[in-house]
């Protein structure tokens, strides 16, 4: 959940902080809704006491929550590296492109570029 802001700090949506409050007070049965607290893989688990204790009382969420389920995509390894390896070799063009009209605008301004 959020995006990031700088190269560490995440910063969530109203949504995001919504979906986690009412998360909690469904948890802490605080709500009136016909709400039920499910675990939800990678986001929310209760975890009993044994489960804790099996743990030797370390309270790393991802011990408890897990990961997200993913759908595979049944592409084949060799077929998904071919098609990614072609979008990216066409990426790298765009962006030798892009640099090249970058520099001559640059140089149209009077700047040369510290890079060649």
């Amino acid at each position: 959940m959020g995006a990031l802001r700088d190269r560490t700090p995440r910063e969530l949506t109203d949504e995001e902080v919504r979906k986690i409050s009412d998360t909690y007070h469904t948890w802490r049965r605080e709500k009136v809704e016909c709400r039920k607290y499910e675990y939800v893989p990678g986001f929310c688990k209760s975890a009993s006491l044994d489960e804790i204790k099996k743990h030797d009382y370390i309270l790393t969420p991802g011990r408890y929550v897990g990961f997200e389920e993913t759908e595979d995509d049944d592409e084949e390894f060799e077929e998904k590296m071919e098609k990614l390896t072609t979008e990216l070799s066409e990426q790298l063009r765009k962006s030798e492109e892009l640099e090249k009209k970058i520099k001559e605008n640059l140089t149209g301004l009077g700047y040369e570029p510290s890079w060649k």
